[in-house]
């Protein structure tokens, strides 16, 4: 397999808390998905009856990008340097890594045509079929990171 840095980095860790925010106490996101935290998903089997913690979404965040970087290492054939890796665990953090796998933006990038395959960030800025305008500047700020040289 080529290389690819294995945890996400600062740099993508600060671009997920900045888009995601943090909210104690859970809410529906823009598509009416119950989420904690730093935008954690909340599970079926998942409670949260009283506000969490700063640590608590910490490590719910640490939780869910460790599944969202194995996802990313599953379906990516290329080299990444930590910026491109970082840009994509934040995409597919957001979109998940059915999104990823199928998406044209991985077609690309495994093809090796990795300028063709930033592109392809900007086209995700949509939920409930309408672009958000936040959607749009994650997206901008996406391939920003994935093409800013480490």
């Amino acid at each position: 397999m080529p290389s690819q840095p294995q945890h996400t980095g600062a740099g993508g860790i600060a671009l997920i808390k900045s888009f995601e925010g943090l909210r104690l106490e859970k809410y529906q996101d823009a598509v009416g998905k119950w989420t904690i935290g730093y935008g954690h998903l909340i599970l079926p089997n998942e409670r949260f009856p009283r506000p969490i913690t700063e640590a608590e979404a910490e490590a719910l965040l640490r939780s869910d990008l460790l599944v969202t970087e194995r996802g990313v290492h599953n379906v990516v054939t290329v080299a990444l340097n930590q910026n491109e890796f970082d840009a994509l665990v934040a995409f597919t953090f957001n979109l998940g890594v059915g999104n990823l796998q199928s998406s044209t933006l991985l077609k690309l990038l495994n093809q090796g045509e990795y300028a063709q395959a930033a592109d392809q960030f900007l086209r995700w800025n949509k939920a409930g079929g309408k672009v958000l305008t936040g959607l749009t500047r994650r997206r901008e700020a996406e391939r920003k990171l994935f093409l800013t040289a480490v």
